[in-house]
């Protein structure tokens, strides 16, 4: 057999490399197709292995993925391998099971080997199926890989993952030799389970201690809100990595504790540690909830000295972050700027041009979403909704509204229903608003029956009034807000022998405060606490 038979022209295999979706790579396999190359074990392999390890795994990519492997004639050790390595932590988990079932019963003489045993163990811990974990331990012990370290510290974490924790602890205390991945496998699933009595004892027995076993201790409290324990076990750290600065500045920005986001940063930069998407996403976001368009601006510059690619969540943050701080301008020059969008960018740029009153634009940006075929989320549509409330556009609202529910199938939320019963009670249409709102009972959203409580006080509607302040009521007899709107209703009408009822029933509720008001002149009439 010649060279050239045994091995692929380069140039398919450079196509192949810098391929970056479903579609590039449905192109280079139409191509190996038509020459025949699809027969070649090693380009097969490798179509195979980009299509597992796209920028965008999704359901999608693992569809495609598993086609290949399907009409691949004969499948060598690593691409069964490859296809139930991707499918082990993917949310299809059971799938990997089924082609480790296939290679067993192969007829090629395929053989499970130490990788294989690694990725279905993996598989078991994700699906946190222990009985069939140990089906797979037996096997792993019968053909004699269980003193393989890889092997064994992967079961150690199945046990742990499937809760089998005395097993897990058992395996470790088994060991000739400490092993601090063995000890490791234990704790990220304490940590993970918040598990922090057991994951502190456990950390504390550790013979010997890595970053990584640090990191999961502080990922683990940031994961429950525990900020100030985390940074406790952060400063105590000898040497950090970019995931412990990552671990300690997520946790911080999830508690909107932005200022000392940005001091953990400068920390982190005169610590002379790298940081990575993670890290200026989280940076970004900070700038942003304290609105220092400075910083924001320093952080691109930053990004951009780096050469950092600026593309999907990145992206993201820049734009949400100058919409945030009042710079439109410099928000839609990234957004513009940036080749590779992901719907959250697009949802950014909407949400910045609707909260700055730029209506027709954030309309028209939705409209070039759909034109550039990426699917809107029910994000997109709170923005744009919010922006059809906002600008009164009555006709528009409810056709994004059906578009939403009919074409792209999204459920609404009780926000969607909020944006939809504000619009339509602008327009005075109290009766459509109310049948939207009793989509949702008042315990589960109280907000939007304030919202039309409001607008039946705006437009006299007493009745509608009564019916919607006695459900608030229903839900607290103490509250105020209840009694108040629907005074306000009755004596903008003079009715004051209800006005006083009204007054009666909240001091027999033992209600907060009261207060009603005549609307013709602004005057408040009572006042009671």
């Amino acid at each position: 057999m010649s060279m050239a038979a045994t091995f692929p022209p380069p140039s398919i295999l450079s196509f192949l490399e810098m391929a970056n979706s479903i579609s590039e790579l449905q192109q280079a396999h139409a191509l190996m197709l038509k020459t025949g190359l699809f027969c070649n074990p090693f380009t097969a392999s490798r179509l195979l292995t980009k299509a597992t390890v796209l920028p965008i795994c999704s359901p999608e990519t693992l569809s495609y993925a598993l086609s290949v492997f399907t009409h691949i004639e004969e499948p060598n050790s690593y691409i069964y391998n490859t296809i139930i390595r991707a499918y082990s932590t993917s949310p299809f988990p059971q799938l990997s099971l089924i082609i480790f079932l296939k290679l067993l019963n192969s007829v090629n003489n395929v053989f499970p080997d130490k990788y294989t045993f690694t990725f279905v163990v993996k598989a078991c811990a994700t699906m946190g199926n222990a009985k069939q974990g140990e089906q797979v331990h037996g096997l792993v012990t019968k053909i004699g890989l269980e003193e393989d370290v890889y092997v064994y510290n992967t079961l150690v974490h199945m046990y742990a993952k499937c809760g089998c924790f005395g097993v897990s602890r058992g395996m470790i205390d088994r060991l000739v030799e400490d092993d601090v991945i063995a000890w490791n496998a234990l704790l990220s699933v304490y940590s993970e389970r918040g598990l922090f009595e057991l994951a502190r004892e456990l950390f504390n027995e550790m013979p010997v201690k890595n970053v990584e076993s640090w990191n999961f201790m502080v990922s683990g409290y940031v994961n429950v809100g525990l900020v100030d324990e985390a940074r406790k076990v952060f400063d105590e750290m000898l040497e950090k990595d970019v995931v412990s600065w990552n671990a300690m500045v997520t946790g911080y920005t999830k508690a909107d504790r932005f200022n000392e986001v940005l001091a953990l940063f400068e920390d982190m930069l005169r610590a002379k540690v790298k940081p990575d998407d993670c890290t200026l996403v989280n940076v970004l976001s900070a700038c942003a909830g304290v609105g220092s368009l400075s910083q924001g601006k320093w952080v691109h510059a930053f990004i951009e000295r780096n050469g950092i690619e600026i593309h999907n969540f990145l992206a993201t943050a820049l734009v949400d972050m100058y919409c945030k701080c009042g710079c439109i301008e410099k928000a839609l020059e990234v957004f513009n700027g940036t080749l590779r969008k992901d719907i959250s960018t697009w949802n950014a740029m909407i949400a910045g041009f609707s909260n700055h009153g730029y209506l027709d634009d954030a309309l028209k940006t939705f409209n070039e979403l759909i034109a550039d075929g990426i699917k809107p989320n029910e994000v997109t549509f709170v923005s744009v909704l919010s922006t059809c409330s906002q600008g009164g556009l009555l006709s528009e609202g409810r056709m994004m509204f059906d578009l939403m529910i009919n074409e792209y199938r999204i459920q609404p939320t009780f926000v969607h229903y909020g944006c939809m019963v504000d619009l339509l009670a602008r327009f005075g249409l109290l009766e459509e608003a109310e049948e939207l709102a009793s989509k949702f009972p008042v315990k589960e959203a109280p907000a939007i029956w304030e919202s039309l409580l409001s607008a039946s006080r705006s437009h006299n509607d007493v009745q509608l009034a009564e019916r919607i302040a006695t459900k608030l009521l229903e839900l607290d007899p103490r509250d105020s807000a209840g009694y108040v709107q629907l005074s306000n209703v009755l004596a903008s009408m003079g009715r004051w022998g209800d006005v006083r009822e009204v007054r009666r029933k909240m001091r027999s509720e033992g209600a907060v405060r009261w207060e009603y008001v005549d609307l013709s002149g602004g005057k408040t009439l009572g006042n009671h606490r």
